[in-house]
């Protein structure tokens, strides 16, 4: 195997949305479009794992990060192909060595709040004291630049909504945006991108999601060694939770210049005389 052996990939890429007739307020019929959604078995080694319910943007590179994210396989290198075939609905991945205990690996498995197929194997909870995230932080010029750039991303969800939006970033730089049915899925993507990148580092990087923190995004963030992430909604009480034992940076309700840092503040540079002046109400 050379130092960096890349899988072989298909390039099974969709159409992100589907036209269709809907009838108005005022009993007029208008033409719109809204987003697709479509079901994708995944096999590995010939054995049957899950069904995730995705947009089609991206199905390698989703499929590879979901293997990533619940640490069935530890890099791309372990991977030899993904091959995705639209026509069956399903996405055949062959591993280089195999799978040790794949079935063990997989019985387990918590259900999570993901919209959509979102479901992590239950090993992952497990693993969370052992993740070590590197010294990072985040200005807040930085992450005003990023909420201005995520405004100004030309998206499916403009044109058609329902659907979630993750980032990364390096810096203020937007390195890549992906867009799916479910914000997990979305992660999963971008992880399965970095780890087909060589030399790839993550601890300058910062990730977004117009989705809400729950400890799936964590946890997935995390394992991606990213300890700063932002998000347009809130946070739940788990991910809250996992966010603060892991020392990650949680920066939820970031529009604007607005936003809560949840988590992980000692990361955050503030830079109030950035926010301009607002008025503070006072109970």
């Amino acid at each position: 195997m050379s130092e960096f052996s890349v899988p072989y990939l298909t390039q099974a890429r969709l159409p992100l949305t589907h036209a269709v007739d809907a009838v108005n307020e005022f009993g007029e019929t208008i033409a719109m479009a809204i987003p697709s959604e479509r079901a994708l078995t995944l096999y590995v080694d010939k054995r049957e794992i899950v069904t995730l319910m995705t947009l089609g943007a991206q199905p390698e590179w989703l499929v590879l990060g979901f293997l990533l994210n619940q640490r069935l396989v530890r890099s791309a290198q372990d991977v030899e192909s993904i091959t995705v075939d639209w026509e069956v609905g399903a996405a055949a991945v062959k591993t280089r060595k195999g799978i040790a205990n794949l079935k063990e690996k997989t019985s387990r498995r918590t259900v999570t709040s993901g919209c959509g197929q979102g479901s992590m194997f239950g090993t992952l909870m497990d693993a969370v004291e052992q993740i070590e995230l590197p010294a990072a932080t985040i200005t807040q010029g930085q992450l005003y630049a990023i909420v201005n750039a995520i405004r100004l991303q030309e998206s499916t969800y403009k044109a058609a909504g329902s659907v979630h939006g993750c980032a990364l970033f390096q810096g203020e730089e937007m390195l890549l945006f992906v867009e799916d049915v479910g914000r997990h899925n979305a992660i999963d993507a971008i992880a399965g991108w970095m780890a087909l990148q060589p030399g790839m580092r993550s601890q300058d990087k910062f990730f977004y999601t117009t989705g809400r923190l729950t400890s799936e995004m964590v946890i997935k963030a995390a394992q991606m060694g990213i300890p700063v992430v932002v998000s347009r909604s809130g946070i739940t009480q788990m991910g809250h939770m996992v966010a603060q034992r892991l020392g990650l940076c949680a920066i939820g309700r970031a529009t604007n210049k607005r936003f809560l840092c949840f988590t992980g503040a000692h990361r955050l540079v503030l830079q109030p005389e950035l926010a301009g002046t607002h008025l503070r109400v006072v109970a």
